[in-house]
């Protein structure tokens, strides 16, 4: 039996030496308070990616020709502070390397370690970070590492920028910056807010997507979705800007949490983290 490959793409596009971009799958879901399910999400989006078309009309192109290497998913049994350290160590290889680092989720914790990897990698990193839910909690249920912290330590370490914020807690409100905050009932109103969001951000961006970003008419399949999210094309928008601006040197997309009778939350991470690609690799 052939070993499996990112969207079953043949195998000379696949190799882990020949590839630029690397595709972590971390199906871990153990800090979640609510809706479980992420842990399903990285096999859904492989599922998904399978059955999609890989050439991209807008651009003309098919970037998985660069080559994109499907790690093997880990062991995913262990504790959010081991889960933290297992996510960093792979990172950071993967940026030592030269190579894209990506990674499909599994909860919002798993960005955690990644973006300390980029952190110590490049040093001077802004994060851009899609989300319903500030993640902002300095710690949840006895750890600093649970989901509802994803971005604690990057708001301290890093110049983290949130877009689509429209939930928070009221102890996450000191750790705010609101010179860097967009609310999603705020850019709603406006035009070009996505230049906007790129002029906050430093030449070299780890960018983290937790799909409750979107509205949940187009992505029911998570977690803890909230009224009042964006939309696909004014978030392509947003991304195609930013690649062709920034470096991305990495990014995950995280909190699916795929439904059986219905696929297409599963296709719209596929389609989106396909667009990514296509987006960094055009420029």
């Amino acid at each position: 039996m052939s070993e499996r490959t990112y969207a079953g793409i043949p195998g000379n596009y696949a190799g882990r030496d020949t590839s630029n971009i690397v595709l972590y799958p971390v199906p871990y879901d153990a800090t979640s308070t609510w809706g479980k399910g992420a842990d399903e999400g990285p096999e859904a989006f492989l599922v998904a990616s399978e059955n999609m078309e890989l050439y991209d009309i807008e651009s003309d192109t098919e970037v998985y020709k660069r080559g994109v290497f499907l790690e093997n998913a880990p062991d995913c049994n262990i504790s959010p502070d081991e889960m933290v350290k297992m996510v960093k160590e792979k990172a950071l290889e993967v940026f030592k390397s030269g190579k894209l680092f990506s990674m499909i989720g599994g909860e919002h914790s798993i960005s955690i370690g990644a973006i300390m990897a980029a952190k110590e990698k490049f040093e001077k990193i802004s994060v851009l970070q899609l989300d319903a839910h500030s993640d902002l909690r300095p710690e949840y249920l006895g750890s600093e590492y649970n989901h509802a912290c994803a971005m604690h330590w990057a708001s301290k370490n890093t110049n983290l920028v949130q877009v689509g914020i429209r939930s928070m807690d009221v102890v996450e409100k000191p750790f705010v910056n609101h010179n860097n905050l967009f609310l999603a009932s705020e850019i709603a109103e406006q035009d070009n807010w996505q230049q906007s969001v790129i002029d906050k951000l430093g030449e070299t961006v780890y960018l983290s997507i937790d799909l409750d970003y979107f509205d949940p008419s187009i992505m029911p399949s998570t977690g803890t979705p909230e009224p009042g999210g964006l939309t696909w094309y004014p978030t392509l928008d947003l991304l195609q800007k930013l690649a062709k601006q920034k470096k991305i040197i990495g990014f995950d997309i995280v909190e699916l949490a795929p439904n059986p009778a219905s696929t297409a939350s599963d296709f719209l991470a596929a389609k989106l983290y396909y667009k990514i690609l296509t987006y960094i690799f055009e420029n």
